[in-house]
């Protein structure tokens, strides 16, 4: 193989400033809705944290949940909800001791022509009301909602 020709990087889409802001807001909005006080983060696709908030009377515990549940989203390019049924596989079990992992509903990779930009977290209500608010937000900003 010729190295010389040979791809030495790949490009990394990510997701804006602006795109995680709206996200923030659209959640917001939908907790409200729901009745619920959130904290929700929003990663890019290398699971850096790119925007946060937390609701004044949300859970401060919220806040690391909702961080690592957009961690696991980008990391894993799933649905935190569908760990569960991972987890419950013993040649998976091992990696609920990772610090990070987080195997709750309420995380979701941010996805844009098929690739994931990031990774968007909630935290502070059920883990229903957690889901409910990210496929809420996702689809009003026009990101798919992956199963």
């Amino acid at each position: 193989m010729n190295t010389a020709t040979q791809a030495k990087s790949l490009p990394a889409p990510s997701i804006t400033h602006s795109a995680a802001t709206a996200l923030i807001e659209a959640v917001r909005a939908a907790a409200e809705k729901i009745g619920f006080e959130v904290a929700v983060a929003v990663t890019d696709a290398g699971g850096h944290l790119k925007a946060f908030e937390r609701a004044d009377d949300a859970p401060f515990l919220a806040a690391e949940v909702a961080v690592d549940k957009a961690w696991t989203a980008a990391s894993y390019r799933i649905a935190t909800h569908v760990w569960n049924s991972h987890v419950a596989n013993p040649q998976v079990a091992p990696l609920t001791h990772h610090p990070r992992l987080m195997a709750v509903g309420g995380g979701y990779p941010v996805i844009e022509d098929g690739k994931v930009i990031g990774g968007l977290g909630i935290s502070g209500g059920s883990y229903e009301q957690d889901q409910q608010a990210a496929e809420t937000a996702l689809n009003s900003l026009g990101f798919p909602v992956p199963a």
